[in-house]
């Protein structure tokens, strides 16, 4: 997988969280994706909150797994 298009979920906001699209994902060799996007800061994220898919209702998150870490440093 390299510089797939994905939406990426987002903690917080308003309703409690939201899914945001246009992000380049590909695989990171440290684990995790690496996202990319013009007006946001590379980072690397679980593949928890990647969808490669554009979900149906953009405020339904996904499952959270337990103890989740939701951005790695």
């Amino acid at each position: 997988m390299n510089n797939e298009t994905v939406w990426v979920w987002f903690k917080g906001g308003e309703k409690g969280g939201f899914w945001m699209g246009g992000f380049k994902a590909s695989k990171s060799p440290e684990g995790g994706l690496l996202i990319e996007r013009t007006d946001f800061i590379t980072c690397r994220v679980p593949e928890w909150r990647i969808s490669f898919e554009e979900p149906q209702d953009k405020n339904i998150g996904p499952s959270f797994p337990d103890g989740a870490v939701w951005k790695f440093t």
